[in-house]
């Protein structure tokens, strides 16, 4: 019995080990996924990337959204918890951590794009879309991209995280959900491992943010943020997609290990540098509770 159950006061469903819930929630919600992979014919060779439309992509992350969103909020009823205990407390919506989020994803990726610039392998290129079709473009793209921040965050780093927490320690648990989101990256058409990997280094750092801030705020503003920057305001390639409308053409040449190749930036070594920086900023911009109470009992 104690396979199964915890040996606690708690009752029904909540009583199930974290471990096995969290495993009743992955099985869930990849279920769709699935099911089409079995339904859906696929080629015999895997097909190179191929740009998504804005609308495409938003149509694309809300289904899932709102499918993760269901499960979730089912599993809460039944662990007698509110949605929002889950990452994303609704008083918090859209606040002060969301927009820091945003600019730290903002500069970061620009930061990553400089480097390349730097090394001499990188170049911004000119404006490729203009008038009112850059300022529509510009506005669903920010939507697309904020669906996709949504989903990805909720996902991956929402239920599964908190509930996998509980048995397993948080580290362990940041580590095997960021290999996983690694891991998934891999089936996008134009990815190789190095930028599996930064996806997956990137998902440890936003579970460290939700560590550290206490919700998905701040990671799902991040995400976004990087995303659109990345895909529209840069027009670099994106797990090797180029996005329709962006707003510049930029270059590349020179080692695919300095410029990702086709991959775009997520596969320069460069980004191993950028990741590492953003752990120890991060960590001193947004010290752990137990470190401000004891300066706070050190001041007193």
């Amino acid at each position: 019995m104690s396979v199964w159950f915890s040996p606690s006061e708690t009752h029904g469903f909540a009583r199930l080990r974290a471990g096995w819930r969290a495993a009743i929630y992955a099985a869930v919600v990849s279920a769709p996924v699935v099911i089409a992979r079995f339904a859906v014919p696929r080629p015999a060779a895997a097909a190179a990337a191929t740009p998504i439309p804005p609308i495409g992509m938003i149509v694309g992350e809300v289904i899932p959204l709102l499918w993760v969103t269901l499960i979730t909020w089912i599993l809460a009823r039944l662990e007698h918890q509110p949605l929002g205990h889950y990452g994303l407390p609704g008083r918090s919506a859209f606040g002060a951590r969301f927009w820091q989020g945003v600019i730290w994803g903002a500069v970061s990726l620009t930061v990553l794009l400089l480097l390349i610039l730097a090394s001499g392998d990188y170049g911004f290129g000119a404006v490729a879309t203009h008038g009112g079709s850059l300022a529509r473009y510009a506005v669903v793209w920010a939507i697309a991209f904020l669906a996709v921040g949504f989903f990805e965050e909720f996902c991956f780093r929402g239920y599964a995280l908190i509930t996998l927490r509980e048995g397993a320690g948080f580290w362990t648990a940041a580590l095997i959900l960021s290999a996983a989101f690694g891991a998934v990256h891999l089936g996008n058409g134009g990815e190789d491992f190095m930028g599996a990997l930064s996806a997956g280094l990137i998902g440890l750092f936003l579970c460290f943010t939700w560590l550290r801030t206490g919700s998905l705020w701040f990671a799902v503003g991040f995400h976004a943020a990087w995303d659109y920057c990345e895909s529209f305001v840069y027009g670099v390639p994106d797990s090797g997609a180029v996005s329709p409308g962006r707003l510049l053409a930029p270059s590349f040449h020179g080692s695919r290990w300095i410029t990702g190749g086709s991959v775009g930036p997520e596969g320069s070594l460069w980004i191993l540098l950028v990741i590492a920086a953003l752990f120890v900023l991060f960590a001193i911009a947004f010290p752990s509770p137990g470190r401000l109470e004891h300066h706070a009992a050190a001041a007193s």
